[in-house]
């Protein structure tokens, strides 16, 4: 029986991560992009991880966001679309994109676009998290108040709804 031996695979693995080609970069980003829209900084922070040219990535993202493959405004309609969806204030969403590497006049522009009513968004998670009932009681309202808060929505959303 023939053993490999440990000192030449891992010369192997070397070597075969040693030749990554502006192809696989491209590859790697395209592959991400098709799961999801990313942010440049979080296409730049996964390809990081696995590639150790940094200014090929960076090569590979200008020209994947060139193209359009790739686009900031795009994410940020994206990525608050669904934070919305899941019952998530103005002010968590705006903070959230800002993170994750959105610029201010994306942020504003994906806002815009979308055309929310935060309104009917807060009375839709007061009453899913807390049902139709108003507080019994002042901590009952301070209650629904931090987690509407926590949940960013600022006060003149969900006042008239405590």
């Amino acid at each position: 029986m023939h053993e490999d031996n440990p000192l030449e695979s891992n010369q192997a693995e070397e070597a075969a991560s040693a030749e990554k080609t502006p192809a696989d970069v491209r590859l790697a980003a395209m592959n991400l992009l098709a799961r999801r829209e990313h942010s440049v900084r979080e296409l730049r922070n996964k390809l990081k991880r696995r590639f150790p040219d940094h200014s090929m990535i960076d090569d590979q993202i200008a020209r994947l966001t060139g193209q359009n493959l790739q686009s900031n405004l795009r994410f940020a309609e994206c990525y608050a679309r669904e934070r919305i969806g899941r019952g998530y204030g103005p002010v968590r969403v705006r903070e959230e994109l800002r993170e994750r590497g959105a610029s201010a006049l994306d942020v504003e522009a994906a806002m815009k676009e979308l055309q929310v009513d935060w309104f009917a968004v807060a009375s839709e998670v007061i009453v899913k998290k807390f049902g139709a009932l108003a507080p019994s009681d002042i901590k009952e309202r301070a209650r629904r108040a931090r987690f509407m808060q926590y949940r960013g929505f600022t006060a003149e959303h969900y006042q008239k709804l405590l």
